[in-house]
């Protein structure tokens, strides 16, 4: 295979672009929610949720259901899709507005008078902590924006920030689940974090949390020059503790999708496609630019011939990082990373990438992702544009509008986090021969 044609003769974007299509299919709601759903109970089933993803669960949910069946949920704005039965709700994201405070007010009115006949089904999905939310006793929704917006701006890992969130909250950290007593919970979730952790999934709310306030005050403490001051006392106070997880009291939470089964799907569409897919995970943290450069060293090597596999090949991972906001710029994490990337491999022949968001948003822009190719640099150049000085002021959104490299797909109401992938289409000189 080493320097023949593509198989199909696919151009490389078009190659990058299926594989993103594979791994976002694999996690769409209307193809995973069916086997994961409950036998109906004998009294009611109510449906509530929240994320990306909740309004497609809830739609498949309604598709499938056998019984009566009412609910709410809620979704960032641009997500909703038609539901029958069960109401959807638009919110702002990531930072909690008053639509979402009375959206999460609606919602947990369902979950009162209910008994142990009943059904709480609560559909999960990234986005969640963001959108479900209620400020715990004694804190107001301006302190909740203030610390989510200074945590996003830090470098703060989601895990982190969650954490927080937890602890600021009415219902997050397995509050739903007591508020919904004595109704059975099941939880369905979308997996958007690493390990597939259910105590992170939208911040856990029908699973005990084992992170504790005294952790979250550290992690305020280390990413913010100041606490703000309520929030300070109210973590000080033994009150603002999370349910704690109890080894006769399980939650029910079954994850119908994840980003190992989103990549899965990419490295084997793939193979179909004539490359030889090389993953290196699902739950990649860190800098965005560090991993970046980790990236483009291991695509070089590839690209000499002393990597772990030969073109045609392609690199996959997954997972969320972080961007450190220094600059004034408008970007996401996928599209700093590729840009990042391109600086790297300085031109590298017959590399391609793409990194994307699986829902269709990279941070708060109207892109998934970007793409780039060998000439991605010299377009810049071409245009003026500066990729060096771009990335400092963290502006990989205008960058990749300059150069005409946005990927823009829409919202997908799913989430699995980040998809990377970067094509090696053949092998460099050296490589040749060597070979």
């Amino acid at each position: 295979m080493i320097g023949q044609p593509r198989q199909n003769g696919e151009e490389p974007k078009a190659v990058l672009r299926q594989l993103f299509d594979a791994a976002v299919a694999a996690a769409l709601p209307a193809h995973v929610v069916a086997a994961h759903l409950p036998s109906p109970p004998r009294g009611r089933t109510v449906v509530v949720g929240a994320g990306k993803a909740a309004a497609a669960m809830a739609q498949a949910v309604e598709t499938i259901w056998d019984g009566p069946l009412s609910g709410r949920v809620i979704v960032p704005h641009g997500h909703g899709t038609d539901c029958g039965l069960i109401e959807v709700i638009e919110a702002t994201h990531p930072v909690v507005d008053e639509a979402g405070l009375a959206a999460t007010s609606s919602l947990l009115e369902l979950l009162k008078e209910l008994t142990s006949d009943d059904l709480v089904l609560c559909l999960l999905s990234g986005g969640a902590s963001a959108l479900m939310a209620m400020p715990a006793p004694g804190l107001t929704l301006s302190d909740k924006q203030a610390v989510t917006r200074a945590l996003l701006r830090s470098g703060a890992t989601i895990a982190e920030i969650n954490a927080v969130r937890k602890h600021l909250s009415s219902v997050k950290g397995g509050r739903l689940a007591q508020l919904a007593e004595p109704a059975r919970v099941v939880t369905l979730a979308i997996s958007d974090v690493p390990d597939d952790d259910p105590s992170t999934i939208g911040s856990g709310p029908t699973v005990p949390d084992p992170s504790t306030r005294h952790q979250a005050l550290a992690i305020l403490e280390r990413h913010l020059a100041v606490v703000p001051a309520s929030v300070k006392s109210h973590l000080l106070d033994p009150r603002s503790e999370s349910p704690k997880p109890d080894p006769d009291r399980r939650p029910d939470v079954r994850i119908v999708a994840t980003p190992a089964q989103a990549i899965a799907a990419a490295a084997e569409q793939a193979r179909t496609l004539g490359f030889t897919p090389l993953v290196l995970g699902s739950d990649l943290e860190g800098d965005s630019s560090e991993v970046a450069r980790a990236h483009a060293a291991l695509a070089r090597r590839i690209w000499t011939g002393d990597g772990p596999v030969v073109p045609p090949c392609v690199i996959l991972s997954g997972g969320e990082t972080t961007v450190r906001v220094r600059g004034s710029g408008r970007g996401g994490r996928n599209t700093e990373f590729l840009l990042a990337l391109a600086i790297a491999l300085d031109g590298l022949a017959g590399v391609h990438a793409m990194a994307a968001d699986t829902d269709g948003i990279d941070g708060s822009e109207d892109n998934a992702g970007a793409v780039i190719g060998p000439q991605v640099l010299d377009q810049a150049r071409r245009a003026g544009v500066s990729a060096a000085g771009r990335l400092a002021d963290n502006d990989a959104y205008g960058f990749f509008a300059a150069v005409g490299g946005l990927v823009t797909t829409g919202p997908t109401r799913t989430n699995v986090n980040d998809f990377r992938a970067i094509l090696i289409d053949r092998p460099g000189p050296s490589s040749q021969d060597h070979r």
